[in-house]
Formats: structure tokens, C-alpha cells, sequence
């Protein structure tokens, strides 16, 4: 489009003809419209179309006409391109922007043919039937990707709805399951340690304590993210938003970058930190996302944990302090760091303390709101406060001191993100277990496993062993909590194990694979990329930490467990 402005300018009283200027936007095209030398103005046009440049175009009547009319009352005038005798641009060819057909094909197919090639079992209901076939559509989908996970979600729960396997208010019955708003809470908590620095104050303090030595240093910052997690409930944002720009920031100083230097000390903290965070995670009810999920599909299943943050910690205190102590050393011996000693660092700590000056208001109030949050999630069941309902409390306060605004909630996008599609895989886990398919499937297999004549004790190893293996088909921690955790726990309790032992192995299992991979977690995926650590080390390392991380829970926590009576 070309829009002419014209005024007339006066010069020692004497009128002049009228200054004109303009600009053409038609697809790739512009054109300027040059001063006159005489009240006949003249057009030069440039670029119009995408071949280039095109010559002088003809002046036609109506244009003329219309910028005398423009030049005299000092208005604007808008041109399309064909009304200057240009020729339109041509059209440019298809282009599809939206999912990625064969990711799409294939996680589709996985719903039609459990829907049409195999049958539905007598037992089974055929509303469960379809909603089985949907659900593993949409679990494929999380695994493939053809289009981001919400959309994906979005688009199951829809089709759910549109075929009539559930209600509206089925399908979205799950948006009101108090562990999902937890979960979203979890997020803005993270947000208000990473916007007020305090998370990375702590880490620089332990920095200061024990940074003297490489290990001394992978030590200090392990310890200092296990104290975080229990009121930071977020794996990745302590990942992302302070501990590795403070490994890049050590690693930056001692000449470590990624690439050639990348051994020098960056891949050592990199890899140390990624690999005790499964055991951080897993020693507070608090300090996952998916911890809080599992106990809710627990939940579900009649497993009742009694003063539930207390309880968790008393079961995983024991293996998490053996993994924290192992893990770094054992890093250290299967790729040793080129720089031994770190003397450096304690002093850029203190330094870097010393320009952080005290606490300010902020952080203090971090402070205060999340130790109420934190005792509240401790002790609420004492005064019928829920977890959920303490986490309320200790947001809204930090929301009316100002410590976080709405507007830094509502730019949040994970925390919303999860909260849809978190929805979708628990309403649709809930509904499949209300129409019975998760009791026939834990019987059917708990039937299997009687004839093999196994006993509670090798049908439980043999169920955490595979699912630790699937989590290689995962790129989510907590989608395959969503995905399976129901299911393989209602197989456990019904070849006899404990339900409360199945309940909390279960969710402790899930943060011990979250660095099997580069895309086992979030917080895999947030060092994978800072480019330090290659991708066979990568696959090499996370398998060998992974199955050390199951045998310490497995040893350890399984002497442990029996001490304190979980079975």
C-alpha cells in the first residue's frame, strides 16, 4: 500500500508547491513518492514486487488527481500497489507450519490401532477401551513431539470430549486436583528465588566454605542445593536459574569453556551437579514437582501416607545423604577434572558476597514466607492444613509484600503450560482407573506373575527395573509418573508388596533416571545445553550414575526401610 502525506510550505510569504513523500508496502514492495518541481507531481517508484527493482511506473488520472487533492488539504492518501501500475507479487508457495506430520502419523496410529486391530477384552468396558486408546495416543505424542506438549495434551482432551468418551466435566475434572496447583505454586516459589537472588546467594556461600578443591567445590554446591529443595520445588529452575550460571561462571575463571577446555573443570561440575540433583530431589516431599504427582496417584489407589512430608523424609533421608556422599567422588573418579585444586574460588565467592552486601528486603522476605511455607508443609497436618493450602499461604504473602507480582506469575508460561497438561494425563489416568481398566490390568499381570511363581520381593525389583528402562522412551520425568506410575503400583500391591512401600519407592524412583539421558529431565536438558559435556559422555555416564542411584535405593534404602518398618 502506498499512503501519501503532502503540506504546502510557505516561504517568505510566498507559497510553494507542495512537499509530498510516501512509502509503498505491498508484500516486499516500497516506493517513495518524490518532491515536486511543479505542482505536477512525479512518482519514483524502487523495489516494487520481489523480482527487484521496477522501472518508473506511469502516472494513472486517479493518482494524480488524488495527491492534488492531498497536496491542497494536507491530509493523507493510500495507494495500492495496483493503482500504481505495478504488477501484484506472486503468490508465494504452500508452506505447513504446524505439527510434524510423521510424529503426528505415528502417535495417532498408536490410538487407532488399539482402537480397531485389537480387541477390547471382555472385562473391559468399551468407553475404558477408547479412553485407552486416546490416552496412549497421547502419551506417544509426549514422546515424539509433533507438536509442543501442551497442544498435544490439549488436542487428546478434546478429542476425548468430541467422541463422547467423557463429559466436559470429566475431561476437565482434573483442573481442580489440589497436587496440579501445588505444582504451578512450586513454579512462582522458584521464580521469587531466582528473581531475588537468594538462591544464588546460598550456593555462592557454600562456594566460599568449600570451594578450595574441585571436589571440595562439586561437594559444596551438591549440599547447598539439597538444603534449597525443600523450599524451591523445582529440579530445573534451581538448575537454570542458579547453579549453572555458577558453574559457568567457576568454570569461565579456570579457563574452562566448552569445547577443548570443556575437561578442565566445567564438565566435572556440570556432570556432579546434574547427577546428585535425582538424589536433592528425592529426599523431601517438596523438592519435585513429580513427588507431589506420585503421592497423589498413591492416593488414588487407597495407599494413605500419614503426616506425608515427615514420613517421606524419614524413608529417604538415609539412601539420599549415601547418594550425596557418593556421587560426586564417584564423578570425579569416571572423568577427573584437569584443575585438582580451585583456590581461586573461595575468593571470588567471598568477594562476590561482599558486593551482595546483607539480605535485602526482598530475600528477607523470601526468607520469611517460605520457612512459614516450609513448617506449614511440615507440621500443617497437625492443624488440618494441607500442602496445597500452605503453599497458598506463603504465595499470597510474598504476592502482597511485593516479592513477586502477578504479572511475573502470569509470564511464567511453564508454570500454565503444566498445569493443562498435567490435567489431561491425571484426568484421564483417574477416569481409566474409575472404569475399571487399571484394576483389570493389575490383575491380569499380577495373575501372569502368580504362575512364574515369583514373589512380592522379585515382582517389585522386576517392575522398578523396567520402569527405570523406559524412562529411555521419556523426555519427562513427570509424564511418565502421569503415564504409568498408577499402573505399575496397583501391580505391585497386587503381587503382595506393601502398598505403602510400593507407593513411596515409586515416587522416590522417579528423580533417580532424571539424568540417564539429555532429555531425562528438565534440568538434564538445561546443562546438556550449556555444551560442556558431549553426548556419548552423556549417554556413558547417566547410565552407569542411573543404575549406582537404583542400587544405593535398592541396598541402602531397602535396609533402611525395613529398619523403620515399611515392610
Amino acid at each position: 500500500m502506498l499512503t501519501v502525506h503532502a503540506r504546502p510550505a510557505v516561504v517568505a510569504g510566498n507559497a510553494r508547491a507542495p512537499r509530498t513523500s510516501a512509502r509503498v508496502v505491498a508484500g516486499a514492495a516500497t516506493a517513495r513518492v518524490a518532491p515536486a518541481k511543479s505542482p505536477a507531481l512525479s512518482f519514483r517508484t524502487a523495489s516494487l514486487g520481489s523480482a527487484g527493482a521496477v522501472r518508473a511506473a506511469p502516472r494513472p488520472a486517479r493518482v494524480r488527481r488524488a495527491v492534488a487533492a492531498t497536496a491542497s488539504a494536507g491530509t493523507a492518501v493510500t495507494f495500492s500497489a495496483a493503482d500504481l501500475g505495478a504488477a501484484p507479487p506472486p503468490a508465494s508457495s504452500f508452506e505447513w507450519k504446524g505439527a510434524k506430520l510423521q510424529a503426528a502419523a505415528l502417535s495417532v496410529g498408536v490410538g487407532l490401532a488399539v482402537q480397531f486391530l485389537l480387541p477390547c477384552p471382555a472385562a473391559v468396558a468399551p468407553q475404558a477401551w477408547t479412553l485407552l486408546a486416546i490416552f496412549l495416543s497421547t502419551i506417544t505424542g509426549l514422546v515424539l513431539t509433533p507438536l509442543p506438549v501442551g497442544a498435544w495434551a490439549f488436542i487428546g482432551l478434546s478429542t476425548t470430549v468430541v467422541t463422547k468418551t467423557l463429559t466436559f466435566q470429566q475431561a476437565f475434572s482434573a483442573m481442580t486436583n489440589d497436587v496440579i496447583w501445588l505444582i504451578v505454586l512450586a513454579f512462582f516459589f522458584a521464580k521469587g528465588f531466582v528473581q531475588t537472588g537468594l538462591g544464588d546467594r546460598v550456593a555462592t556461600f557454600f562456594v566460599k566454605t568449600m570451594g578450595k578443591s574441585t571436589l571440595g567445590l562439586s561437594y559444596g554446591l551438591s549440599i547447598s542445593e539439597a538444603l534449597l529443595a525443600p523450599a524451591m520445588p523445582s529440579t530445573t529452575a534451581r538448575a537454570g536459574g542458579v547453579y549453572l550460571p555458577i558453574i559457568k561462571s567457576l568454570a569461565k575463571n579456570a579457563g574452562s569453556e566448552p569445547g577443548p577446555t570443556a575437561n578442565k573443570l566445567g564438565a566435572f561440575l556440570i556432570q556432579t551437579q546434574l547427577q546428585s540433583s535425582g538424589h536433592s530431589s528425592a529426599m523431601c516431599m517438596t523438592a519435585a514437582a513429580q513427588n507431589l504427582l506420585s503421592l497423589k496417584l498413591a492416593a488414588s489407589l487407597g495407599i494413605v501416607v500419614a503426616s506425608p512430608w515427615l514420613t517421606w523424609f524419614k524413608a529417604a533421608c538415609v539412601p539420599a545423604i549415601v547418594g550425596l556422599a557418593v556421587t560426586p567422588l564417584l564423578v570425579f573418579k569416571l572423568m577427573p577434572p584437569e584443575i585438582q585444586d580451585t583456590p581461586e574460588a573461595p575468593i571470588a565467592a567471598a568477594e562476590k558476597l561482599k558486593k551482595l552486601g546483607p539480605l535485602s528486603q526482598d530475600e528477607q522476605m523470601v526468607v520469611a514466607t517460605m520457612g512459614l511455607t516450609v513448617l506449614l508443609w511440615i507440621f500443617g497436618d497437625k492443624i488440618g492444613m494441607s500442602s496445597v493450602t500452605a503453599a497458598m499461604l506463603g504465595m499470597s504473602l510474598q504476592l502482597f509484600t511485593g516479592v513477586i507480582t502477578w504479572a511475573d506469575c502470569l509470564n511464567e508460561k511453564g508454570a500454565w503450560d503444566t498445569l493443562l497438561w498435567f490435567a489431561v494425563l491425571i484426568g484421564m489416568s483417574a477416569q481409566l482407573n474409575q472404569l475399571g481398566f487399571i484394576t483389570y490390568l493389575s490383575d491380569t499381570v499380577a495373575g501372569a506373575l502368580a504362575k512364574t511363581a515369583m514373589g512380592w520381593q522379585q515382582t517389585f525389583v522386576l517392575l522398578h527395573a523396567c520402569y527405570f528402562g523406559i524412562h529411555y522412551l521419556f523426555a519427562s520425568q513427570t509424564a511418565q509418573v502421569a503415564a504409568l506410575s498408577t499402573a505399575f503400583m496397583a501391580m505391585m500391591i497386587a503381587s503382595g508388596a506393601p502398598p505403602l512401600l510400593a507407593g513411596l519407592t515409586m515416587a522416590f524412583h522417579t528423580n533417580l533416571f532424571g539424568a540417564i539421558t539429555h532429555y531425562a529431565s528438565g534440568q538434564g536438558a538445561v546443562y546438556f545445553g550449556a555444551g560442556f559435556v558431549d553426548l556419548p559422555t552423556t549417554f556413558k555416564l547417566g547410565g552407569i550414575l542411573g543404575v549406582v542411584n537404583i542400587l544405593i535405593w535398592g541396598v541402602v534404602g531397602g535396609a533402611w526401610w525395613k529398619v523403620i518398618g515399611l515392610y
